[in-house]
């Protein structure tokens, strides 16, 4: 049996904080299709309150975390203009290894942003 999952953080560098009520969607990439997994929103810390990928259904393959960005600027009354510069951010990764936590952190701006894998 697994025992790895995967975590998410966001962090709004514009402000300097947590980014909270972000909605975050997490998809399974198999042989052309998507599957969702979950979709959650971030807490006043800009986590999840559980593991995106919990442990149960934790497995070696490829995902796609979105990053609702551009409602969440929406609601912090933050504006870049329409169409806006972000709006969905897509971060398409591997897990490669069964054991293990993976982190998933974003860095964002309303013009940029980062990620990296975390622990």
């Amino acid at each position: 049996m697994a025992k790895g999952f995967l975590t998410t953080h966001v962090l709004d560098t514009s402000l300097g904080i947590p980014a909270v009520g972000l909605s975050i969607s997490l998809y399974r990439l198999d042989s052309g299709s998507q599957t969702k997994i979950s979709q959650m929103i971030t807490n006043n810390d800009g986590r999840t309150e559980t593991p995106i990928l919990p442990e149960s259904q934790f497995k070696l393959g490829c995902y796609e975390l979105f990053f609702y960005a551009g409602a969440y600027f929406d609601s912090m009354d933050i504006r870049s203009g329409m169409p806006r510069f972000l709006d969905e951010i897509p971060i398409r990764f591997g897990i490669s290894e069964i054991n293990s936590h993976y982190h998933v952190p974003l860095l964002l701006s309303p013009f940029g942003y980062s990620t990296y894998r975390g622990s």
